[in-house]
Order: structure tokens, then C-alpha cells, then sequence
């Protein structure tokens, strides 16, 4: 029957799926930079809390838009919240994390604390040993 109105509408009344936005974390000398992209969301739609090294994002989007033409009423509404939560490689001083929101892009960086020094574990690579 989805498919049928899918036809018809265009998708228009098709139940919408969950909203689940893309996160890219990146570390860097400094810290850690989290992105995540939420089109369509107002900085009050959005919750941000860190609980020792876990960051979490969470929200909820809706959208209402209605439409009249040529005797044809169209109303369409979409809701749909997600929560996002990510591990950090330590855990950040809560007081030094900062967020920024712009053109439906979130970012939130969190510095890296003292005692985390960034390492590099090299392993040396030894020669491959002939089967036999």
C-alpha cells in the first residue's frame, strides 16, 4: 500500500524514517573536533551533555509545511528525534568544551586535557617467514 501512495505522491504521505544525522569526530594535536550535520534544526533543538569520556548529541526535528493550490490542500508533518553518543579517547575537562552552531552544522571541541598527551605506539614489522 506504501508503495501505491509512493506512486502516486511522490513520497508525499509515505511515513518518514528516523532521523539520523552524520557525525564525523576527528583528533587532532589539540583535542578532539566533533561535526555532526542537522539541517532543518534550530541551536534550541539540539542537547549536548558529556558524562566522563562519552559525548552525546541529541534532538528533535520538526517540520510542518502546509500547501494550497488549484483546490488541492496538502499538509505534510515530519518528527523525528535521534541521540547520537560517541566515546572520546579520555575524558575532557567539561569546562573547557566548547559548541558552535552555523548553517545547520554542529561543532563541538574538546580539548584534549594535560595528563592525555597524544602517543604513537610504532610496532616494528618483521620479514615474513617461508611456509614449510
Amino acid at each position: 500500500m506504501n508503495r501505491v501512495f509512493d506512486q502516486m505522491f511522490g513520497g508525499a504521505l509515505a511515513p518518514s524514517a528516523g532521523f539520523a544525522p552524520s557525525v564525523e569526530m576527528k583528533e587532532t594535536a589539540q583535542g578532539v573536533v566533533v561535526t555532526a550535520e542537522l539541517p532543518g534544526l534550530a541551536e534550541k533543538d539540539i542537547e549536548i551533555s558529556l558524562d566522563g569520556d562519552l559525548l552525546t548529541l541529541s534532538g528533535e526535528k520538526r517540520a510542518e509545511k502546509t500547501e494550497d493550490k488549484e483546490g488541492v490542500h496538502i499538509s505534510e508533518r515530519s518528527y523525528g528525534s535521534f541521540r547520537r553518543t560517541l566515546r572520546l579517547p579520555w575524558a575532557p575537562d567539561p569546562a573547557q568544551v566548547a559548541a558552535a552552531f552555523d548553517k545547520g552544522v554542529l561543532s563541538v571541541t574538546l580539548p584534549r586535557p594535560p595528563q592525555a598527551k597524544p602517543s604513537v605506539n610504532r610496532i616494528p614489522i618483521g620479514s615474513a617467514k617461508p611456509a614449510g
